[in-house]
This record gives C-alpha cells, sequence and structure tokens, in this order.
C-alpha cells in the first residue's frame, strides 16, 4: 500500500517552501515585480530539486547480503546498489530497510557502475527475521527534500543466541561428559584413529594441518582422522515450556556448552524437537548448531524429547523442570551451572 515513491521535506526544506509562500502572498499583495522575479527563482529551485532526486533514484537497481547476527551484537546489513543510467552519476544516495533508522550512504555511483552501503543494525533477541523492502533515498542537490524509492528484495536474516554465557563443563559422575553419538568418520575435529591427508574445509581444526605437505602444495593439507565414537557430546534442548526468558536462557546455555565444545576441540550434535545436527567438530559445526537454536520454537505442547542415543548419555539443557535419567542435566533456572 506504500506509494513506489515519496518525498519528505527536510528542515530546511520547511523553511525555504514556507518562505516561498510568504513571499507569493506579498507579491501578490504589492504586485512588486522583484518579488515575483525572486519568487520564480525560488519555485525554480524547488522544481530543480525534485527533478534532480527523480534522476538520481529512477534507474537504481539494489542487491541485499545478509550475514548471519548474534543477538545484541551490532551486524551489517550490505546493499549493492548499481547505477542502470548511462549518462548521470548517481550522488548520496543511502540504502537501509523499510521503516528501519539504519542507514548506508554513497556519496557517488559513478554511470553504469555499482556502489555498496552498510547499514549497521542490533537485532535483541535471537530468531529469524524477514526482510522484504530495501528504500534508497536521496537529498541531491540541495538537501531541501528527501525522496524515497521502495524495492522489493525478499530475504531474511538468522540472528543467533549469544555464547558467551558462562556455563560449567558436563560432568557424568564427576567427569567431562564425552557420549556416545552417530559417528563421522573422516570428519575433522577430535581425534581418533588417522587415516591420510586431504585438502581444507571451512571449519577445520588449525592444529590438523600437515605443514610440510601444505608447503610443498602450496595449499592448506589436512590430517584426517577416524572419529572415535566416545568423543561425540550430545547436547538436547527440550523445547517444552513457554516462549520467554527462562527459555531464552536455556538456548544460551546450550550455545555456550556448544561454543565451549568447539574451545575443546571435541566433536558435539543437538537433539531438539524440532530436529537434529549430527556430530562434528569445528566452527562449521558451531555454526550449524547455532542455526537450529536460531530456528527453536519453544510451545507447552512440544512433544516429548527422544534423544539420539539414551538418555543417560546426552546433556539436557532445559527452561523448566527437567526429567529423570539424563547423564547431566543444566536449567535456565539455574543459569547453567
Amino acid at each position: 500500500m506504500r506509494p513506489p515513491r515519496r518525498l519528505r521535506f527536510s528542515r530546511a526544506g520547511w523553511f525555504f517552501s514556507g518562505g516561498s509562500v510568504l513571499l507569493g502572498v506579498a507579491a501578490i499583495g504589492t504586485g512588486n515585480n522583484l518579488l515575483f522575479l525572486m519568487l520564480g527563482g525560488m519555485l525554480g529551485f524547488i522544481t530543480l530539486s525534485g527533478w534532480l532526486s527523480e534522476q538520481m533514484l529512477r534507474r537504481l537497481e539494489v542487491r541485499r547480503r545478509v550475514a548471519r547476527a548474534t543477538a545484541g551484537a551490532p551486524s551489517r546489513i550490505t546493499y549493492e546498489v548499481r547505477n542502470g543510467n548511462r549518462r548521470l552519476p548517481a550522488f548520496s544516495v543511502e540504502a537501509g530497510e523499510a521503516r528501519s533508522e539504519a542507514r548506508g550512504w554513497i556519496p557517488v555511483i559513478d554511470p553504469a557502475e555499482s556502489g555498496t552501503a552498510r547499514a549497521e543494525t542490533v537485532w535483541e533477541t535471537r530468531g529469524v527475521y524477514p526482510l522484504k523492502t530495501v528504500t534508497l533515498s536521496t537529498s541531491f542537490p540541495f538537501g531541501l527534500f528527501v525522496k524515497e524509492r521502495d524495492f522489493d528484495v525478499p530475504g531474511e536474516v538468522i540472528v543467533w543466541p549469544k555464547t558467551d554465557r558462562p556455563v560449567r563443563e558436563p560432568r557424568l559422575a564427576g567427569e567431562r561428559v564425552r557420549n556416545a553419538g552417530e559417528a563421522f568418520a573422516g570428519s575433522a575435529g577430535a581425534r581418533g584413529e588417522y587415516r591420510g591427508l586431504r585438502p581444507y574445509r571451512p571449519g577445520d581444526d588449525p592444529r590438523d594441518v600437515h605443514w610440510k605437505t601444505t608447503a610443498r602444495v602450496g595449499h592448506p593439507v589436512m590430517r584426517e582422522y577416524e572419529r572415535d565414537r566416545s568423543r561425540a557430546l550430545w547436547l538436547c534442548l527440550d523445547l517444552r515450556a513457554e516462549e520467554g526468558e527462562m527459555a531464552e536462557v536455556a538456548v544460551e546455555i546450550a550455545a555456550g556448552l556448544a561454543a565451549a565444545a568447539v574451545r575443546r576441540g571435541d566433536a558435539f550434535g543437538l537433539a531438539t524437537q524440532d530436529g537434529r545436527v549430527r556430530p562434528g567438530a569445528g566452527g562449521a559445526q558451531l555454526e550449524r548448531v547455532l542455526d537450529a537454536l536460531a530456528r527453536a520454537r519453544f510451545r507447552a505442547d512440544a512433544p516429548r524429547l527422544e534423544p539420539p542415543v539414551p538418555p543417560a548419555e546426552c546433556v539436557l539443557v532445559a527452561a523448566g523442570a527437567p526429567g529423570a535419567g539424563w547423564g547431566d542435566v543444566l536449567t535456565a533456572a539455574a543459569g547453567g551451572r
């Protein structure tokens, strides 16, 4: 229901337009030719401003690039704006989401070239936020008015939960849990029996780099190990709770446990009522788990959580009262302690 183009007055524009009205009244009332001449000049400025701002926006195209964000931390949305006009550059272009105050600015976009604007925003809570409309605006040439144009650019941003919440290390009978799980033969991370060498993949542990071979071939080469079944840690997040502060604390506890497992070099997986993330290790595995946690939806009528291995071999994270039989339990009420 929004018009494709909108015009907003700046503070200077209000004063200038108001002065034009007063000058017009005075010119008509007195019949003074000098006042009519001044009025014509001011109206010409307004007309020229509207025409030039329209030329700045009419041939622009925009694309959005969204990086994953973390709740409560500043994140950037990047806009690539292309000027389809082959003769006129576009000056002073701002880009941002519709109905958002966050804007990125491009001073000039040459004809048939592209420019990049970056808008910084903060998402307070984790989740998946849909993005629909990008607004481009310009106050060129005189700053009297701001002309805006909307572009339909569907997308979404995934906001991860915080991973810096202090949590204790999981234990079973006083020892750190190294739980049974699905084996990933040859995946990087926790070490088992040596298998051989392979090219680097994102998320690999830097400690597994085979430096002699890397120096010889000119690109990273990694040692590959068989996954030891006894080293996969299963994190089970129970979604049977109402949405609220305790639910978000439980998600942050699970995220903190996953981040701690990465720092230790352990393999880990995640199970919720919504799905599972199979065991793995390294930064890429942490991203997969954080994606799943961002999408986790708490509800009181969720089914019972069925872990992929016996509950006694899992770590349960719960927002409410946990059941019995789990290897270790961390609750939101205890703050992960």
